[in-house]
């Protein structure tokens, strides 16, 4: 009876409000609980952090040490990065339960796309932050490069960790820009040929990407970066192409089964 009532399934604003603080409590529970496993996390993650900088002091023979600037700053840090570790192990979570509430929203193509997206996002994004961190000790190497002899490098704690992340998140988002571009040629927004035809102001953001997301003057690790962005770019590229192709047979053969259908008559048949 009740589905006879709503047959478009439509929710009042006081449900769709339900809705959201679900949701939204569900997120937080996982990201808090995450948070104190972070916290049990955070010598080990410091000390990964602090790699870097240790070793290129000893081979560049460098007086560069990570200070903490006040009384509460070490456990302001150790509260930052805990949450930065929560809210990374429990993102399959609450990215789950934003789809969770606006996937209602969706016909059921546009479902299988993002959904898709999301299964080609995650590991681009893994892909590229590991890759910024691989890439890491190279700018931290650069960058304590213009120590001047004698003198000593201080380093905020709080300021190298944030610059840390902020690399991090770059390289991971820029390789995601592709799948970006999947995805809108899927929902019929853009055409393989126009990624094609766009190949000069592509290159010009991707250079603009390397060299915002390389914090150093070196121009080998803004090369590094663009590489795998300009492979990934003419592959999201063909893929569209393809799947314009595909599409393009598709409504012909349906056009053609149409037209079959309407010519269609009974004296036809001996």
């Amino acid at each position: 009876m009740a589905l006879r009532r709503n047959p478009d399934k439509r929710m009042k604003l006081s449900g769709h409000l339900r809705e959201a603080r679900k949701r939204l409590f569900r997120s937080a529970f996982a990201i808090l609980a995450g948070t104190l496993a972070g916290w049990q996390l955070f010598d080990y993650v410091f000390a990964e952090l602090q790699k870097p900088i240790i070793r290129v002091a000893q081979e560049a023979n460098v007086n560069a040490t990570v200070n903490f600037g006040s009384v509460v700053s070490a456990f302001d840090l150790h509260f930052q990065v805990a949450f930065f570790i929560g809210l990374f192990i429990t993102s399959p979570i609450w990215l789950y339960q934003i789809w969770a509430f606006v996937a209602p929203a969706f016909k059921k193509k546009e479902r299988r796309y993002t959904v898709a997206f999301a299964l080609v996002s995650t590991p681009l994004f893994l892909g590229g932050a590991y890759f910024g961190w691989w890439l890491f000790p190279g700018f931290v190497r650069s960058l304590l490069g213009f120590t001047p002899v004698g003198s000593s490098n201080v380093i905020n704690a709080s300021e190298y960790v944030l610059f840390t992340v902020r690399v991090l998140l770059v390289f991971g988002l820029a390789f995601v820009l592709p799948a970006i571009l999947v995805l809108l040629n899927a929902v019929g927004t853009l055409s393989g040929k126009s990624i094609l035809k766009g190949w000069r102001p592509a290159v010009f953001l991707i250079s603009l990407i390397g060299a915002l997301a390389t914090p150093v003057s070196d121009p080998i690790s803004m090369f590094l970066l663009m590489i795998p962005l300009l492979v990934f770019y003419y592959l999201s590229a063909a893929i569209a192409l393809a799947n314009d192709k595909r599409r393009a047979i598709r409504a012909k053969s349906a056009l053609t089964s149409e037209d079959l259908a309407t010519n269609y008559k009974p004296e036809d048949i001996s």
